[in-house]
């Protein structure tokens, strides 16, 4: 989980929680159901074209708007591995780190990766490295607990487990 490889999907800047799961499917928390309507209202073919493991590359605010955890679940399900975003908004970090979607900030990357581009992401250092052109860009990573938090898949996971092996 430490190190993931994807094709990268590129959007702007204050990409909300409508768009990446439009309110008129919140009636749902099933993922196979959300997946189906990832990112809809920012790219309607978007769930049809995305592989798993692929990344979304994005500007600063990604996830503002409402507090919905649909949003990264339905990117999470989609199959999406990581978000890379210039700055997220704090209500999206923390629904991320808690059904286990890594995210991570960087401006450079942001900034640089093109869509279609194949990365290599290193969780653990925060390594970003643009394959097809051999650039690299640095994300501060997350502290050991937290990215025992993503190992998990979730907080209630991660908490399960704690509460198991006492």
């Amino acid at each position: 989980m430490n190190i993931l490889k994807g094709k990268v999907w590129t959007f702007g800047d204050d990409v909300d929680t409508d768009a990446i799961i439009p309110a008129r499917y919140l009636n749902t928390f099933d993922p196979g159901e959300l997946a189906l309507h990832c990112m809809e209202d920012a790219d309607p073919t978007f769930a049809a074209k995305v592989s798993p493991g692929d990344i979304i590359v994005a500007g600063k605010n990604f996830g503002c708007g409402s507090s919905r955890e649909h949003a990264p679940l339905a990117i999470k399900a989609a199959g999406v591995s990581c978000v890379i975003a210039e700055s997220f908004a704090r209500i999206f970090y923390r629904n991320a780190i808690n059904i286990g979607l890594p995210i991570l900030e960087s401006a450079q990357a942001a900034a640089s990766l093109q869509e279609g581009r194949q990365v290599e992401i290193n969780l653990e250092e925060g390594k970003i490295s643009d394959l097809s052109s051999g650039s690299t860009f640095t994300a501060v990573p997350f502290p050991p607990f937290m990215q025992g938090i993503m190992a998990k898949g979730g907080l209630i996971n991660y908490i399960r487990e704690k509460k198991n092996k006492k």
